[in-house]
Parts: structure tokens; sequence; C-alpha cells
């Protein structure tokens, strides 16, 4: 998890991104890791025994600081019985929280099924390089889950894989 946000981060600064969306891109990272890791399967055959998949792309403005830009975190694993979904703890319960905080910190958020593969992603705005256009097949509602359209994300400028 610790090299998953570090590679992040570095990569955001370097892409001019504004410090606060990098703090929250992280924070996003983090939650959508750690439950793959707690309630997920590792992807399957082809991809590395006993993984799953972090990935990020950044795209839209052409000016660091500028917030007409967009930056997608996903993660991918190799499913779990359920899919992940907005739970409502109680006041003292220890968990469950993860995904309310993605959905408060993203634009939007969903899940998408593809074979054996599960992704989860969010789209935050930001700043970012020029050139790049918002990432297709993301205009669904916060929380929306197309597990028909098998639907796959846009290839990511980074992928790291992160021991189930």
């Amino acid at each position: 998890m610790t090299n998953a946000r570090r590679g992040l981060c570095s990569e955001l600064r370097a892409c001019g991104v504004a410090p606060e969306t990098i703090d929250d891109a992280a924070v996003v990272l983090s939650e959508l890791l750690s439950n793959a890791l707690r309630h997920a399967a590792p992807l399957p055959d082809p991809f590395p025994s006993g993984c799953v998949q972090v990935s990020w792309e950044v795209g839209g403005a052409a000016a660091a600081g500028a917030r007409d830009g967009w930056l997608e975190v996903a993660v991918c694993d190799g499913g779990a019985q359920t899919l992940p979904r907005l739970a409502r703890p109680s006041v003292s319960a220890l968990g469950g929280r993860g995904l309310s905080i993605v959905e408060n910190l993203a634009a939007k958020w969903g899940t998408e099924v593809d074979d054996r593969v599960t992704t989860v992603w969010a789209v935050l705005e930001a700043a970012a390089p020029s050139g790049r256009t918002a990432p297709e097949g993301r205009e669904r509602a916060p929380g929306a889950h197309d597990g028909e359209s098998g639907t796959r994300i846009a290839a990511a400028s980074r992928h790291q894989a992160a021991r189930a």
C-alpha cells in the first residue's frame, strides 16, 4: 500500500496536480486498495499470482492548479461474492466507512465487472496536462455498477501490483 501511495503522489506532483487533490487521491487509493486486499480475491491468471492491480490516469486541464481536469484511480481484483457498496455503519462500528469517504472525495465512482476481474474506480477533479479528455464510460452516477457491459477502464498511465 505504501509503495502505491508513494508512486501515485510522486507522479501527481510531477504532473503539477494541486497538493490538496494529491492528498484526496492518496486517501481514495488507500480506501479502494484496502477494500480489495480485505474483501476480494487476487487477480486470476494471466496476472501475477496473489496480486491486485492499482492504476491511475490524469487528464484534462492544461495549467497546473486549474480545476477542470480529472484524475482516475482504479483497483482491479479477482472479485468477491458481492459487489462493493456503500455501508451505513453504526457510530461505534470499526469499519464500513471507506466507500463513503471515496464518495465524498470523488466526483464519481463505480464498479465494473469483466469476466473474472472486478474494477472499482473513482474520478476526482484535478489539474492535468493538456491534450487529454475525460475517460470514456465514466458517466454513470456515483456508486453505480455495470456488470453486464463489461466495460473496462482505459489504459492508465501507471500500474502497480499489490500482494493480496
